[in-house]
């Protein structure tokens, strides 16, 4: 589907009756409304729905409304849930993961096609060990930090800083590194948090920024781009073998076709609501990156040290970063 029949699609989906399918799935996400997550999920049920024919009907809750990350990892083990979305996260899931979460190692969107297409197979490994299957490619985008305290232009900048991060081992790390106080916490908690004063800053994308308003509770937003995080159309791979055929090609098929949609998106909203966060009063600066890469480096040679295969995962994508293969 184009983006235009996707977008006219999922509206239909959120607003208009259905009849009732043979098989109904429920997609459970942390995405406010207006995210990218919710567009994303939107824009893949609405392929789903049509392509299925009637056969199959995928329903989505956003909002954290069926749990948090943490939570939707496991209420896809139990059946509660059949999709989730997880981003960050998935570095507790396996451990290859971590490798997302290295520092500048996805340099844009291309690259990610990139190592999409030559290094799934060890990714999708990963979780079926685990007991899921990652049935498509979407993102979460690349992150920028918000602060009440000063604008952040080196590492240096953090000491002291109270920052939000997802729960996630290597992100931890990293703001450790930097010099920051980290402090993983569910992101449907994050604007209370920032409001009352119990953490200082988070880091995100745009659209979550956007989209959870944290710009109303925030003075500083510094574009560092620090990560990239792809986020995963996940599913349980015994409830995967346990659907129709038929069911499955529909479900593998809308998650190529719509992952060309969100990143369409996703780069139109990196335009559209920088300018949301800035009309809303918030001080932006462009951080000096050479001085966050330099800094990194103690992550990576961690990260290389204790994950099993480690350094060829970091090798294969760095090579990939310029179209290598």
């Amino acid at each position: 589907m184009k983006l235009t029949k996707l977008l006219a699609a999922a509206a239909v989906l959120v607003s208009g009756p259905a009849l009732a399918a043979d098989i109904t799935l429920k997609f459970g996400h942390v995405g406010e409304p207006g995210s990218l997550f919710e567009a994303s999920v939107d824009a893949y049920a609405a392929c789903v729905n049509e392509a299925g024919g009637g056969k199959v009907e995928v329903q989505t809750f956003g909002s954290s409304q069926l749990g948090k990350d943490q939570e939707l990892l496991q209420k896809l083990k139990l059946g509660q849930v059949d999709f989730a979305l997880p981003s960050s996260v998935m570095s507790s899931v396996a451990e290859e993961f971590g490798v997302f979460e290295m520092p500048y190692i996805i340099r844009d969107r291309d690259h990610m096609r990139r190592v999409q297409g030559e290094m799934m197979d060890v990714f999708q490994a990963a979780v079926n060990e685990q007991g899921y299957r990652i049935i498509g490619l979407f993102e979460n985008g690349f992150r920028h930090i918000t602060n009440n305290v000063r604008p952040i232009t080196v590492p240096d900048d953090l000491a002291g800083i109270k920052l939000r991060t997802p729960k996630g081992e290597w992100r931890v790390k990293m703001f450790s590194l930097y010099g920051a106080n980290p402090t993983p916490m569910a992101f449907s908690e994050v604007f209370t948090a920032l409001q009352t004063g119990v953490i200082d800053g988070q880091e995100n994308p745009y659209a979550q920024i956007a989209s959870a308003k944290f710009q109303e509770v925030q003075k500083y937003l510094s574009i560092t781009g620090h990560v990239y995080t792809p986020a995963y159309v996940l599913v349980s791979d015994s409830a995967w073998q346990g659907w129709p055929e038929d069911v499955r090609a529909v479900l593998s098929q809308c998650g190529t076709e719509t992952q060309n949609f969100v990143y369409e998106h996703a780069a139109q909203l990196e335009i559209d609501l920088l300018k949301v966060i800035k009309d809303a009063g918030v001080e932006v600066n462009e951080a000096d990156k050479d001085a966050f890469v330099a800094a990194s480096a103690p992550i990576y040679e961690e990260f290389a040290a204790s994950v099993e295969g480690g350094q060829d995962l970091i090798d294969r994508i760095q090579a990939l970063a310029d179209g290598g293969s």
